[in-house]
């Protein structure tokens, strides 16, 4: 028995507990055939990697330390005193090896390895044993079964509605920020679209670093709740409602591998939609030399595989083919997408014509789910929403609704033009390369970072014009990207005019 402490390390997600070399209830040396520990109270325990600390003022030796998730999750105060033990591995780990070995794993094992998951009993190399062994080979009932597990281990939405819709991205695209638009265009009409988005994770933003900027994205339930019942819509951080758990960890492990087969892509992004409660969903798949998907084919066998779990899970899904061949907008970052948004929704001479655009298509792809809509009429209905004036009516409220930011951040006061190096036009952008430079220059932490898109595929450019500008707080983040942006700027110009229609959107 100890008195347990918290130990001022953030280890991000996993459960660490910490001994002194010198303990007074059992020495380290027991705990090395483990490398896990239990800690009970009553009631609550949780499972933890073992680590030993030889500085007696970070951990005495009656004391058990605990990293700041560990004390967080068992949720006692300092000073209270527990019981630890040895504990054993999980049960599901077996099935993981079998993973490994290629085996195709039941639903029953498949849910097994998800509770243990989501009950922080494994540590990121196992995690990451299971995702590896996943993408070796997952047969398409793996991946229902995934899906279902996912959406099940956490909290799971109803709405009184009997039509719930959203839309989903799969990203790696910089500034295509259309869900800040679809949504209370899609409100406006009347349909209910509560949307709940990520941070970024490896991108210069996600949808809920950009809604921030104008609006508390940090709802709870009951918050999230009220926003729908008064506007329609909604666009909040996914963290604080709890939506497929799961997905969060799986994700912050394949990251750092650049693990993104397509049957973990299908079942992070279903497993979330079916969680909060969705039960029509229009899903953009960008494709481009630069993009997550970078052909046609590849893009039609990701579409049958999200047709294929819709039907199964009673989800009705629309597939769009989108263009990837370059940023959508011009803003890459916090701040500059906001400002994209609300430009478009204001109906600004200036606004982004792409973003516009795309964003009105999508909305109509998601009013054509109305019923009472004559069919092939939903894109003119959007159009009509979003030039009337009401899809902006509808963000003002949400705005409202969910606590306006009184003190909104500006564009970075860093700033420089990163210019053409020869005449010629515009013959590509690499969409990652400027994602990269963005995060370079300081996004998403620093809101006000990223690049302003100054000119697209198949303008004409002349030795010196800009092609697009870097926007910074920080001398550091800004002299990186500066340097970054020497080296490789993402474009390159050619010789001969880009066809645009070519790339024209399916």
């Amino acid at each position: 028995m100890l008195k347990i402490r918290k130990v001022p390390l953030d280890t991000l997600r996993e459960n660490v507990a910490v001994l002194a070399h010198d303990c007074v209830a059992l020495r380290p040396e027991a705990f090395q055939a483990f490398k896990r520990l239990q800690v009970i109270d009553g009631n609550r325990s949780i499972i933890a990697t073992l680590d030993v600390c030889h500085d007696g003022d970070m951990v005495k030796a009656d004391e058990l330390g605990l990293a700041e998730p560990a004390f967080s999750r068992l949720g006692l105060p300092e000073g209270t005193v527990v019981n630890i033990a040895p504990a054993p591995s999980p049960h599901s780990l077996n099935y993981v090896r079998e993973k490994i070995d290629g085996r195709t794993l039941t639903q029953h094992q498949i849910e097994e390895v998800i509770h243990d998951i989501v009950g922080y009993r494994y540590s990121d190399m196992e995690i990451a044993a299971f995702l590896v062994g996943c993408a070796g080979f997952m047969s398409t009932q793996e991946l229902l079964d995934m899906t279902r597990a996912m959406a099940g281990a956490g909290t799971t939405l109803d709405w009184p509605s009997p039509m719930v819709v959203d839309k989903h991205c799969i990203g790696g695209i910089p500034g295509n920020r259309t869900s800040m638009i679809v949504v209370p265009i899609v409100a406006a009409h009347g349909l209910t679209i509560p949307k709940t988005s990520s941070r970024a994770i490896t991108s210069p933003a996600g949808t809920a670093d950009t809604m921030e900027i104008l609006a508390a994205v940090d709802l709870s339930m009951s918050e999230m709740r009220k926003v729908v019942e008064k506007t329609k819509g909604c666009l909040v951080w996914g963290g604080h409602v709890n939506l497929s758990p799961a997905d969060d960890i799986l994700i912050s492990v394949e990251r750092p591998l650049n693990l993104d087969t397509r049957e973990q892509m299908v079942a992070s992004i279903l497993s979330k939609k079916i969680a909060a409660g969705s039960t029509h969903l229009v899903i953009d798949i960008p494709i481009g030399p630069s993009a997550k998907v970078r052909d046609t084919n590849e893009a039609m066998r990701l579409r049958k595989l999200f047709e294929y779990v819709g039907d199964q899970v009673g989800l009705v899904i629309d597939v769009v083919i989108t263009d990837g061949s370059q940023p959508v907008g011009r803003g890459v970052g916090p701040v500059l997408e906001a400002r994209d948004v609300m430009k478009v929704l204001r109906n600004d001479a200036d606004a982004p014509a792409d973003l516009r655009e795309k964003s009105v298509m999508l909305s109509g792809r998601i009013l054509d789910f109305d019923p009472d809509l004559r069919g092939g009429t939903g894109e003119e209905r959007a159009r009509e929403l979003l030039e009337s004036g009401a899809a902006l009516k509808v963000m003002e409220e949400i705005i409202a609704t969910q606590g306006p930011n009184d003190n909104p951040p500006e564009p970075g006061p860093r700033q420089v033009d990163v210019c053409a190096e020869a005449d010629g036009f515009v013959a590509s952008i690499d969409c990652l390369r400027i994602a990269q430079l963005a995060r370079i220059s300081g996004a998403p932490l620093d809101r006000g970072a990223g690049l302003e898109m100054l000119k697209r595929v198949g303008d004409e450019v002349r030795k010196g014009d800009p092609l697009f500008r870097i926007y910074s707080a920080g001398s550091a983040h800004f002299d990186l990207a500066v340097a970054a942006a020497e080296e490789d700027n993402g474009f390159a110009v050619g010789s001969h005019p880009f066809d645009r229609e070519a790339r024209s959107t399916s």
